[in-house]
């Protein structure tokens, strides 16, 4: 299946199965599942719940490099099959919706991750977990992160053919085409508009993912056409998790993976790998 979940943060405040029936729920369809730095889960807590299941991380670099470390180690001692390094959140956008509500992480939600950085379990809002993020990273930064790291390191946050060759020259196994769910800059480039000149730099030098507006399996044929190998799908299985927990999660990924075979098929298409360029225009 050619579909990931995306590490949307601090699931446990949807359904109190949180990230770990997200996970099983994952694994049930045979799809992959990418764990967010927010987790309310630790990653080998996920990693018991579904062991079987193609686990990646979502990874911020915190200005402690104790912490960005610590979440590094526990992936590859419990079985992560990548990093996915987020670049494209330095600062968090104007969220404005959060700053209206005073929206803070409720105090019986815990966040591992969060808590290990400044040193308790306090509740804190979107804006102070941002800011515990390093806004320097660079390429060189990253660069050192993925020659130290013995499991693949890809980029999410890229929409610009010149970001996606830098990647692949700073030792990136990979980019994710991402715009944040559109919540960091108003008026950027919508990801499916992004992913034909970024999957033309990599040039087959890593593998390329895009995220966002992912809602049925068309849009993820859609993605494979215009030269993504797969992609990542959030506010559905969340959707999906919030209105029935783990079963819900999996209701939801049972119809996305229903829905790509059906359009793989009624394309004449056996497999992802088939789907081509020559499988889509764009509309007058």
């Amino acid at each position: 299946m050619p579909l990931l979940v995306a590490p949307v943060a601090i699931q446990k405040l949807a359904h109190p199965d949180g990230e770990a029936g997200m996970a099983r729920a994952a694994a049930a369809v045979g799809a992959g599942m990418c764990l967010s730095s927010f987790s309310t889960t630790a990653p080998r807590e996920v990693a018991a719940a579904a062991p079987l299941s193609p686990r990646w991380m979502q990874l911020y670099c915190f200005r402690d490099e104790g912490v960005t470390k610590a979440l590094i180690d526990e992936a590859i001692e419990h079985d992560y099959k990548g990093i996915m390094v987020t670049v494209d959140a330095p600062y968090p956008g104007r969220r404005e919706r959060d700053l209206r509500t005073g929206f803070v992480v409720p105090e019986e939600i815990d966040v591992p991750a969060l808590a290990a950085a400044v040193g308790s379990e306090r509740p804190m809002t979107i804006f102070e977990a941002f800011g515990l993020l390093d806004p320097s990273l660079t390429w060189d930064d990253f660069e050192r992160i993925a020659s130290a790291c013995e499991l693949p390191v890809l980029v999410k946050g890229i929409i610009t053919a010149e970001d996606g060759r830098l990647a692949m020259e700073h030792g990136a196994a990979g980019v994710v085409v991402s715009n944040h769910g559109g919540r960091q800059l108003d008026g950027v480039s919508a990801t499916i508009d992004a992913v034909p000149e970024v999957a033309e730099a990599v040039d087959g030098k890593g593998d390329v993912l895009v995220d966002g507006g992912i809602r049925r399996g068309t849009d993820a044929v859609t993605a494979l056409a215009l030269g993504a190998d797969g992609v990542l799908a959030g506010r559905p299985a969340l959707w999906g998790l919030a209105g029935g927990g783990e079963e819900g999660a999996r209701q939801v990924l049972e119809l996305l993976r229903n829905e790509i075979t059906l359009a793989l098929a009624l394309c004449g298409c056996t497999s992802p790998s088939e789907v081509t360029d020559t499988h889509v225009q764009r509309a007058p």
